[in-house]
């Protein structure tokens, strides 16, 4: 029996060439891949949840190995100190500079202060000496008219002129009230001291030693006649005349024993004794 006869089909002169195309995946194994994939993701993540928790139920110590000191290290740390100490040092020592210039300054402002108080009462004392010197110059210069007045003024018998004497050489002594000599009086104990010169004994008080001997009116009065002012029984101060419309008494205590001008302040009343 005759087989029946193929047809012989002409192959292609490529057809012994593999083909460059990839082969096509088909659904059944893309379906295959991701579920591949997928179970390895899952496989990590449940190693990872292990790890995570036997990390947790385990503590990891680390051990951190320091460096080894070497020379270059041990000196700049060597020099860090130096520099450290040096710093401390340095602030010291300028924390005492600076308490040693606050207490200088201190110092030196208590001595200005002292110095100026000090200059302040050489210029006091200066001042009331200058003053003492022009209040002496003055009683010297008042001395010599006064001798003057007396030599001109005293009476022939010079009672009086002992009594101006006495009275001139205590010009410039001091008023101090009660006081009786020889260098500080009030007015009536100068006035007593005076006549007691020339033997007359006055009473000690002004009230009473205007009422000793003749009273003679002001425009008559003579040197060596006692003034008083006030009441006549009643003065409360008493001095002397010493002619050219002058008077000498114990005046006050900013004054003390001086002479001054009748007209400056003009007596109540006159007495006289010699």
């Amino acid at each position: 029996m005759k087989q029946p006869l193929v047809p012989v089909v002409p192959m292609s002169h490529t057809a012994h060439i593999r083909s460059h195309r990839k082969p096509r995946r088909t659904a059944t194994s893309t379906i295959a891949v991701r579920a591949g994939v997928a179970g390895g993701v899952l496989s990590t993540l449940a190693v990872a949840g292990a790890s995570s928790a036997a990390s947790a139920a385990e503590p990891v110590t680390q051990t951190l190995e320091l460096p080894t000191l070497t020379a270059d290290l041990a000196a700049q740390v060597a020099q860090s100190a130096d520099a450290t100490q040096q710093a401390a040092a340095n602030y010291q020592l300028q924390a005492e500079r600076d308490a040693a210039a606050a207490e200088a300054a201190k110092q030196a402002k208590a001595d200005l202060a002292e110095a100026k108080k000090k200059a302040e009462a050489r210029k006091k004392a200066a001042e009331e000496a200058r003053q003492a010197a022009a209040e002496r110059a003055a009683r010297d210069a008042e001395r010599p008219s006064l001798t003057a007045t007396a030599s001109v003024s005293a009476p022939s018998s010079g009672s009086v002129g002992t009594v101006l004497a006495f009275l001139q050489a205590q010009v410039g002594d001091a008023y101090v009230m009660g006081a009786t000599g020889p260098n500080a009086w009030d007015c009536s104990s100068l006035v007593q001291a005076a006549f007691k010169q020339v033997g007359v004994d006055l009473p000690r008080v002004s009230q009473d030693q205007s009422m000793v001997g003749t009273d003679i009116p002001l425009s008559q009065i003579q040197a060596g006649d006692i003034l008083y002012w006030g009441g006549k029984g009643s003065a409360y101060h008493v001095g002397v005349y010493i002619g050219n419309g002058q008077y000498l008494d114990a005046a006050n205590p900013s004054k003390g024993v001086v002479i001054q001008d009748l007209s400056g302040y003009p007596a109540s009343g006159a007495v006289r004794v010699l």
